[in-house]
């Protein structure tokens, strides 16, 4: 191997933005990261759902059963 062609591996520090923090060796330097083992969704088993503009209310008004006037009865889709 050649020398003084390799950069520094040192030390860093990488904090997330749920505050999570851990120490790692890097050619970077310290760290800061959105999301990180400890909140993200695969390794938490906690899902967020994101709800942009109200998109999941108005899909669940759009596609809802209608009810019919006086029976109380959901409508029946129509078989072809």
């Amino acid at each position: 191997m050649k020398a003084e062609i390799h950069p520094n591996y040192k030390k860093s520090i990488v904090t997330c933005v749920c505050g999570n923090t851990f120490e790692t060796r890097s050619t970077v330097g310290n760290l800061k990261i959105e999301i990180c083992s400890s909140c993200h969704p695969f390794f938490t088993g906690r899902q967020k759902l994101v709800d942009s503009a109200g998109r999941v209310e108005r899909y669940n008004k759009k596609y809802a059963k209608k009810k019919l006037p006086g029976s109380g009865t959901a409508k029946q889709p129509a078989t072809a």
